[in-house]
């Protein structure tokens, strides 16, 4: 069932291309940002609700935020792609919350929060918003696009950036992205063009622009990026390259754990890297 829906919604995006590229383009946009939210389960739903959930209004839209721990210290914990805060649950579990204040959120379409949309600008502006609730932030701690945007958050806000900052399996070049809609949507060139010149329209960039790597170079805090060999959503090479371009960055290869990176040697690697004190750069 889900297969024919996917094609479908190709068959329909290729035949209005061809006939009205710009609604096309402007069609196709939306639902390339448009995530599939997961449902919580009622056991996942408690954890959240153990936190403290004070509002952000961000853009008319309600994201959920959480806090756990009373330390002085701040960490702050950015999901990935369709993803929910709950993903961080072992990882929050394993800080002493006398010593760490734990902030999440849901970003716009995703766990708790409302909206039907998220792009990296978007989810950018919610990051700085957080940012500027909490204040200093010593540790931030990411999987996949939220990586991506922290990433492209410091490169134009370097003031922003924390003590030190943390990337599970980030991804690489947004290229990646259009590529990946294109193969499952069986998109033509033609609705692809569409939809990069709506993307252009909207954030006056090429898709091109949108680099890891390239907003890797702006890290001045000592950073660390965990990635597994047998990912198949975002390939590790995508943090070897970060990697190389982030000085006072170190790499951490796996196998056999997947995109998620769940296992309890995950969560020593983060909380001893965010626990120990670091020498600046």
């Amino acid at each position: 069932m889900k297969n024919t829906i996917t094609r479908s919604i190709g068959i329909y995006l290729n035949t209005l291309s061809a006939i009205a590229p710009r609604k096309a383009g402007r069609a196709s946009f939306n639902i390339f940002c448009h995530p599939f939210r997961a449902k919580l389960s009622d056991k996942q739903r408690d954890f959240l609700q153990s936190a403290k959930q004070p509002d952000l209004i961000h853009r008319e839209e309600t994201v959920k935020t959480y806090r756990w721990g009373k330390g002085k210290k701040n960490i702050l914990l950015l999901h990935g792609w369709q993803g929910h805060s709950y993903r961080w649950r072992k990882f929050i579990e394993a800080f002493d919350p006398e010593l760490f204040s734990l902030h999440a959120f849901d970003a716009p379409g995703h766990g708790l929060s409302s909206g039907k949309f998220l792009n990296v600008p978007l989810y950018s502006e919610v990051i700085q918003n957080m940012i500027g609730r909490i204040g200093k932030v010593d540790t931030i701690i990411t999987h996949s696009l939220g990586g991506f945007s922290a990433l492209y958050t410091f490169h134009h806000k370097p003031e922003l950036q924390p003590e030190k900052m943390i990337m599970l399996a980030p991804p690489g070049e947004a290229r990646e992205f259009f590529e990946f809609f294109q193969r499952a949507l069986k998109l033509s060139d033609q609705t692809i063009t569409a939809t990069e010149k709506r993307f252009r329209e909207l954030f006056h960039e090429g898709p091109e622009y949108f680099s890891a790597p390239r907003f890797a170079k702006s890290m001045t805090v000592p950073g660390m990026l965990i990635h597994d060999e047998d990912d198949e959503e975002t390939h590790a090479d995508n943090s070897r390259r970060i990697h190389e371009q982030w000085k006072g960055s170190e790499l951490h290869i796996t196998k056999g754990l997947g995109h998620n990176l769940r296992s309890p040697e995950i969560v020593k690697l983060v909380v001893d890297f965010a626990t120990v004190p670091q020498l600046p750069l």
